[in-house]
């Protein structure tokens, strides 16, 4: 999804600075995105989208701070090991 629309915009964008047609393409172009950025059946899908991401990171908060408090200490240990073969940067 997120690389098709990528590719939708780039295209449009695309054709709007490639084409001759100029400032009145443009607006026409920006208008109809416009109407349907704001039609209410998008603006419903967008809110039901943005309630499950804003769940989802609800959901995860607990594991993905685990893994990033895992993530220190072995960062930590690592680098108070002077072994150079155990920790290639100690010995920088």
């Amino acid at each position: 999804m997120k690389a098709k629309s990528a590719f939708v915009v780039g295209a449009t964008l695309g054709y709007v600075f490639g084409t001759r047609a100029g400032r009145a393409r443009y607006e026409q172009i920006k208008g109809w995105a416009s109407s349907l950025w704001h039609d209410p059946r998008v603006q419903s899908r967008v809110d039901d989208l943005e309630a499950g991401a804003a769940q989802f990171a609800k959901d995860q908060a607990g594991a993905l701070k685990d893994k990033a408090v895992d993530a220190v200490k072995s960062t930590v240990s690592r680098s108070s090991d002077p072994d150079p073969r155990t920790n290639p940067g100690a010995g920088i």
